[in-house]
C-alpha cells in the first residue's frame, strides 16, 4: 500500500500565552499544500517490522523516527502484525512544514486501512496526538484553525485553490525550543480565524507570524527571502511556523520561470494550491 504524507503551512501564527507547564498557547491556520512524501507499507516477509529511509537524509536511529513511533503504538494498541516501511523523504525536515507527523499520522491511517480495524478519524486522532501535537492535522488534512498548544483543531471554511505557492527553504535551523525562548507572548488585536476571512490580498501586514521578528534578526537572510517574494508579486508572503521555510502565495499568472531565480542556494518549489 502505497500513500502520499503531504505538508501543511503556517497561516498566522500568535504566540498568545505561557503555560505553567512551561509550553505555550497558540492560534494559528494549519494549511494543507501539496508537497509529499511517499510511504509503502507492505506485509513483512521476514516476520520483523523495518523501516528503510530513501530521498533526504533522516538523521534519526530507526526506533526513534515517528513512523515507526507510529507503528509500535498501533503494534501495543492493536496487535498489528510486522510490516516493512519504505519512505521516500522529499518534504524537507527542520522547515515548519510538519513532514514528519504527516509522515506518522498516514502511517496509522495506512495500518487502519491495512488491517481492517475500522478506527474512526476521531480516535486515530486521539493516537496521533500521543505522537505530537501536530500530528492529529494530518489525520483530518483539511484547513484547521490550531488553538492551545497547537493541538487544538477546529475546521476552517478556507479555499485558496486557483493560487500558486512559491515555497524556500534555506540552508537554516531554527531550533522550536530557542524560537519560542525569544518570544514574549501577547493576546492579539484581531485573531487569526478572523484575518483569514478577508480578502487574501488584505493579509499582509495583519496575518502575522510572532516567530518572525526574533527568528529574523537571528537569520537575515530570511528576511529578505520574505521582501524577495513580496517583490515577485506574492500577495502574502511569511515563515512557516517556527521556520525556516518561506512561503509566497501568489495569483497564478504572477509567476514566471524567473520568479524564485533569487533564491541561490535554497530548495525551492512551486505548487499549485
Amino acid at each position: 500500500m502505497i500513500t502520499f504524507p503531504n505538508a501543511k503551512i503556517n497561516l498566522g501564527l500568535n504566540i498568545v500565552q505561557r503555560r505553567d507547564d512551561g509550553y505555550h498557547n497558540i492560534e494559528t491556520v494549519f494549511y494543507p499544500i501539496p508537497l509529499t512524501d511517499v510511504l509503502e507499507i507492505v506485509p513483512s516477509a521476514s516476520g520483523e517490522t523495518s523501516l528503510t529511509c530513501y530521498g533526504r537524509p533522516v538523521d534519526c536511529p530507526v526506533e526513534k523516527n515517528l513512523v515507526m513511533k507510529a507503528f509500535r503504538l498501533m503494534e501495543r494498541e492493536y496487535g498489528v502484525p510486522p510490516v516493512e516501511i519504505h519512505l521516500y523523504k522529499h518534504i524537507p525536515d527542520g522547515a515548519g512544514l510538519g513532514g514528519g507527523s504527516s509522515d506518522a499520522s498516514h502511517t496509522l491511517l495506512m495500518l487502519n486501512e491495512m488491517n481492517n480495524l475500522g478506527l474512526t478519524r476521531e480516535r486515530l486522532a486521539e493516537l496521533a496526538s500521543t505522537l505530537g501535537a501536530d500530528c492529529p492535522f494530518f489525520i483530518y488534512n483539511r484547513p484547521m484553525m490550531a488553538t492551545g498548544i497547537g493541538d487544538v483543531f477546529t475546521p476552517v471554511d478556507l479555499n485558496l485553490n486557483g493560487y500558486t505557492l512559491a515555497l524556500i527553504k534555506p540552508d537554516v535551523s531554527v531550533p522550536t525550543a530557542q524560537a519560542y525562548a525569544r518570544v514574549q507572548p501577547a493576546q492579539p488585536t484581531t485573531h487569526v480565524d478572523e484575518i483569514i476571512t478577508w480578502p487574501i490580498d488584505m493579509w499582509d501586514g495583519q496575518l502575522n507570524n510572532d516567530f518572525e521578528p526574533s527568528v529574523f534578526a537571528a537569520h537575515p537572510q530570511l528576511w529578505g527571502i520574505k521582501l524577495r517574494l513580496l517583490e515577485a508579486g506574492a500577495v502574502y508572503a511569511a515563515m512557516s511556523g517556527s521556520g525556516s521555510a518561506m512561503f509566497g502565495i501568489f495569483k497564478a499568472d504572477n509567476v514566471t520561470a524567473d520568479t524564485l531565480a533569487f533564491a541561490d542556494n535554497c530548495d525551492t518549489f512551486c505548487l499549485t494550491l
